[in-house]
């Protein structure tokens, strides 16, 4: 299985528009992926959970 990760300016690509700060409060809500800690200064989040992410919020705009 191969897992891709994305870095900040990946899910920036991805079409997430949050700043870090509001993808951190998500994450602590637990209403965004967590972060993969990669060493003291680097994150990621694993892309295929961030699909995921983006087809739960189409799938909610779609049902409304």
């Amino acid at each position: 299985m191969t897992m891709t990760l994305l870095d900040y300016a990946g899910l920036k690509k991805k079409g997430v528009p949050y700043c870090e700060f509001h993808l951190r409060r998500l994450e602590k809500q637990k209403k965004f992926p967590q972060r993969v800690k990669l060493n003291a200064h680097r994150n990621a989040w694993v892309e295929s959970e961030i699909d995921k992410w983006i087809a739960a919020h189409v799938a909610e705009r779609d049902a409304a």
